[in-house]
């Protein structure tokens, strides 16, 4: 009995599973209220399940990220990591300004008991921010010190780098993978946990609530389509001193409809590379960067983390000066290519940022119960954003030296195909 339900589940994909228990929710809060304590209790379990398993999440995959880069990645794909930086801090920047420019509040639980660590400054947001890194990292993994966690992963990483890589190197990505699967058992228990969230948030706030997660994601979407449209083809024009749209719409319609999708990079993979191949890229050099493109560059993962962080700091009324709202900007950046390659994974990244302004885990927890609500589309765009992104910018870098060499030429930057007709 158990096989069969769960050969109907699987072949059922996880975005439609999340939309029947989006709109099971809300049918229970609307019409039937008596059953919300029940179905409430689905929702705890899997807020509670992503707390347990963050943490570990996120020190193991940065952790074995670090261990694993070679001194060599550093050579000839070079302006390629720079663009991919470049590409995922700007994306937060875009982020923020829309969150300043649109704030958003959500409907958190908030213990009466509760007590808030706001800071008032980017001074103390810094002296937060070193005591956090030098914390213990059993104590850090223990308190879900995310700031600390990262710093540990960041630096065992470089140290494992000297170690064997044999036995040292297999355990660490063995290891790694193991937590990416627990990661994917507790999102696919993410229907019923969004069931239990909507029903309860539409319960207690009524219809108030899906107005503020329309709102959000009315933000985050329009966050992706002006980095999109408009910083990664202004990027590429100063790159390459060439109409950037040809070769950026050639990457949103043959990359980013099908990430959309698929909702997953490291899927879309075998599309990308086909592009660059008809863009007449490099193959020893986009072979190793559309791989690693998948796991660093993150632009839309850094635009979901900074935004539903501020969300979390309006809604809690704690005050963001420019100086934090930047130093936000970089710790984004930096959580959004430790994101697992699951769907929704920079989801789990979100209480990073949120240590920045003092929040805590229990209630950083909620907003990434809030993101899953609303990951129907936000996290497919997203993966449309960050995938295409990949071979936007190993396409711009050789063409940037295309450029020095004055070998580049208007047509380079439309695929074969479209040249040809």
């Amino acid at each position: 009995m158990f096989s069969k339900i769960q050969k109907i589940l699987t072949s059922v994909a996880l975005i439609k599973q999340i939309a029947v228990g989006l709109v099971i929710g809300i049918i229970i809060a609307v019409f039937f209220p008596s059953v919300i304590p029940v179905v409430k209790i689905f929702g705890d379990l899997f807020v509670k399940a992503l707390k347990g398993v963050a943490p570990v999440l996120v020190f193991f995959l940065v952790m074995n990220a670090m261990s694993q880069k070679k001194e060599s990645e550093s050579g000839s794909i070079k302006p390629v990591v720079e663009l991919y930086i470049l590409g995922t801090f700007c994306a937060s920047i875009v982020g923020v300004v829309m969150s300043f420019l649109f704030p958003t509040r959500l409907m958190l639980q908030v213990a009466p008991d509760t007590k808030l660590a706001p800071p008032s400054g980017i001074v103390q947001v810094l002296h937060n921010l070193i005591l956090s890194i030098v914390d213990n990292p059993v104590t850090a993994l223990m308190n879900a010190n995310y700031i600390g966690i990262l710093a540990w992963a960041i630096i065992l990483g470089i140290a494992l780098r000297r170690a064997s890589h044999g036995s040292t190197s297999t355990w660490l990505q063995d290891f790694s993978q193991a937590i990416t699967i627990v990661v994917s058992w507790v999102i696919h228990f993410a229907p019923l946990g969004i069931m239990g969230l909507v029903a309860d948030s539409v319960g207690t706030a009524g219809v108030s609530a899906l107005v503020g997660y329309a709102h959000l994601l009315g933000v985050l979407i329009v966050s992706y389509l002006l980095v999109a449209l408009v910083m990664n083809p202004l990027i590429v024009f100063c790159k390459t001193r060439k109409n950037p749209y040809p070769l950026v719409w050639a990457t949103l319609r043959e990359s980013a409809v099908y990430a959309f999708f698929t909702r997953s990079s490291a899927a879309n993979i075998p599309v990308n590379l086909t592009l660059c191949k008809r863009l007449r890229l490099n193959p020893d050099l986009f072979t190793i960067s559309i791989p690693l493109g998948s796991t660093i560059n993150m632009a839309g993962a850094s635009i979901t983390i900074s935004v539903l962080a501020l969300a979390a700091a309006y809604t809690l009324n704690i005050p963001v000066d420019l100086p934090t709202a930047f130093l936000l900007c970089i710790v984004s950046s930096l959580g959004a290519c430790g994101t697992s390659g699951v769907a929704g994974g920079s989801l789990l990244l979100i209480p990073v940022a949120c240590a920045s302004f003092g929040i805590s885990n229990d209630l950083s927890m909620q907003v990434v119960g809030v993101g899953f609500i609303i990951s129907v589309l936000e996290d497919a765009c997203e993966t449309a954003l960050n995938s295409s992104s990949d071979v936007l910018f190993t396409a711009t870098a050789e063409f940037a030296e295309r450029r020095k060499k004055g070998t580049l030429r208007a047509e380079d930057m439309r695929p074969r195909d479209i040249v040809e007709n």
